[in-house]
């Protein structure tokens, strides 16, 4: 049935080659409890960046760009790191073994080591890892339907059989090292048969012996992501149900973005039981990649839960991987782009910069420095100061901004606080600017078209003040003494109100400038005049002087100026 209110109309594409994930695989969940649960602690964050993400690199990394890497992996916190697939090549061979050597790894920090289910290059891994206090030798093998009879051409129980071969090997090679532990990971999870995840993992766990104090960590990968998130949660939920010795399984997910989901997939993983999270930084990884653990912690951090990791310097994070990987972090990538916490849209703009008003008033009421009070700034969902941003890249000015965003940057960069009634005045001599230049504008061309626009006018404009006092007859009553240049004419003048400034605009009246003072701002050797000049509307001037009578006298003088020329 066609909706009036949806006009779209059957597409081109052959979608109809593709079968649905319910008729891919069972998932047998009914009466899941994931829905309602909540993450209140990080799960044991695993970067396979020097493996996995690094297979995915046009330039894979040589042992200089991994080690640089590495340590980037221990410093920001990360205590089981997958540091190579050694039998893969010479170059993770050689790594691993530069671990070994060097004593790179503190003693609190665990590597990973991949391996396929193939004697000899079980044998090659424990070659890479001998002489480490400890280490997890992460065995796998495809154990969908579509990889058993398309890429093995086994049957399920000549699968199981290889595995089990496999992982008696490795427990003859590992002996009874205590540092030693085991990981198996069944490659495309989702696709695979529940039942048949059970009878390997169960099957393992018993074989290695699997016990609190020695778990054995089995990592359900959604290798090609096949449905919405919710799907890989009931999976995983049926797993952490029914797997067997669940005291001594350590339930590991590594989900893909195939679908650009792989965050959700994993975050709904851990509500569903997951304890391990296998990613990389910044979602590198064959194909669309793998889920981004960075945006998976700072996800934690913004709902206040202790992420365990420390990206409070992001920018020298994002600046390391991107040397290693020799890929870009994209500008809008979440919390380490560009430009995520960059506002150039007014609206925005101008609640962004009431909110740091108010976040400043709030931490003084409560007597806390800004940087600990709580936070609640519109369109920032965490304080940029605590991923070791500044807040000048926060507003930028271009013809899409408002009068709150230049408003904002004069005050921070150069101590020009505008009067809110000034703000939509200057904003658009800026946008005057921006939409001719068509690009942004940097601070200091706002502040050079402040001085220009409002400034300029008060000293060097057309009417010209050479020299002028004001002095109190009577109360309530001041006389201003002027002499004035316009148009290469000089003549002296005075005029009286109930102000000096209210004095100052009755000589320009008589000297046929006709100007009504309305407000005057003060704020620190700054000025602002709001005045009626000639019956006009109103305009404003400002201008700069250590006594504040001189810039009042000034501002009114600017506003005079600018009004002539309008």
């Amino acid at each position: 049935m066609t909706l009036l209110w949806n006009p779209q109309r059957p597409s081109p594409m052959p979608y109809d080659r593709y079968r649905p994930f319910q008729d891919r695989v069972a998932v047998p969940v009914a009466d899941r409890s994931w829905p309602a649960a909540r993450i209140d602690r990080a799960p044991l964050w695993v970067p396979v960046d020097l493996r996995d993400g690094n297979q995915a690199l046009a330039e894979p990394m040589d042992t200089p760009r991994k080690r640089r890497l590495f340590d980037l992996l221990v410093r920001t916190g990360f205590k089981e790191i997958e540091v190579g697939y050694p039998s893969a090549s010479r170059t993770d061979f050689d790594f691993v073994r530069h671990l070994v050597t060097s004593g790179a790894v503190p003693d609190d920090v665990t590597p990973v080591v991949f391996t396929p289910a193939r004697r000899d290059l079980i044998d090659r891994t424990f070659a890479a890892i001998e002489g480490m206090d400890r280490a997890v030798v992460h065995l796998y093998i495809a154990t969908s339907p579509v990889w058993r009879e398309v890429v093995l051409r086994r049957d399920r129980a000549e699968v199981w059989r290889t595995v089990r071969e496999a992982a008696a090997h490795m427990a003859r090679r590992a002996g009874d090292a205590p540092g030693v532990r085991f990981q198996f990971s069944p490659e495309t999870y989702n696709l695979t048969e529940p039942d048949f995840v059970l009878e390997l993992c169960d099957g393992l766990s018993e074989l290695w012996d699997a016990s609190p104090d020695r778990p054995v960590t089995h990592n359900l990968p959604a290798t090609v992501e096949i449905a919405t998130p919710n799907v890989y949660a009931d999976q995983i939920e049926y797993a952490h149900r029914n797997l067997a010795r669940r005291d001594a399984v350590i339930l590991s997910v590594h989900p893909h973005n195939d679908r650009g989901t792989g965050v959700a997939c994993a975050e709904l993983a851990v509500l569903a039981g997951a304890q391990r999270v296998e990613g990389c930084l910044f979602g590198n990884g064959e194909r669309t990649g793998n889920v981004d653990l960075v945006t998976l912690a700072l996800n934690l951090f913004a709902q206040g839960v202790d992420p365990m990791v420390d990206f409070g310097d992001i920018d020298a994070v994002r600046e390391t991987v991107e040397a290693c990987n020799r890929l870009p972090v994209h500008p809008r990538h979440p919390y380490a782009g560009g430009l995520v916490h960059t506002a150039f849209s007014g609206t925005h703009q101008d609640a962004i910069s009431k909110g740091f008003e108010e976040h400043a008033r709030r931490a003084a009421e409560l007597g806390v420095p800004e940087s600990r009070a709580p936070w609640s700034v519109p369109y920032l969902p965490v304080d940029p100061a605590d991923l070791g941003r500044t807040y000048e890249a926060v507003i930028r000015v271009n013809s899409q901004s408002g009068k709150g965003g230049s408003a904002y940057l004069l005050r921070t960069h150069h101590g020009v606080d505008l009067p809110a009634r000034m703000r939509p005045e200057f904003a658009r001599l800026i946008q005057e600017v921006t939409d001719t230049s068509g690009r942004e504008a940097t601070p200091k061309e706002l502040y050079d078209l402040f001085r220009a626009a409002y400034l300029a006018e008060g000293s060097d404009g057309e009417v010209r003040l050479d020299s002028w006092s004001v002095s109190e007859e009577a109360p309530g009553r001041h006389r201003f003494v002027c002499t004035l240049s316009t148009d290469g004419r000089t003549g002296d003048h005075e005029g009286t109100g109930s102000g000096p400034l209210t004095a100052l605009a009755d000589a320009l009246t008589g000297a046929g400038h006709a100007t009504e003072v309305l407000e005057v701002t003060v704020h620190g050797s700054y000025a602002f005049a709001e005045c009626r000049v000639a019956g006009s509307t109103t305009v404003w001037g400002a201008a700069e002087d250590p006594a504040p009578l001189a810039a009042s006298v000034g501002a009114v003088l600017s506003a005079v100026n600018r009004g002539a020329v309008r």
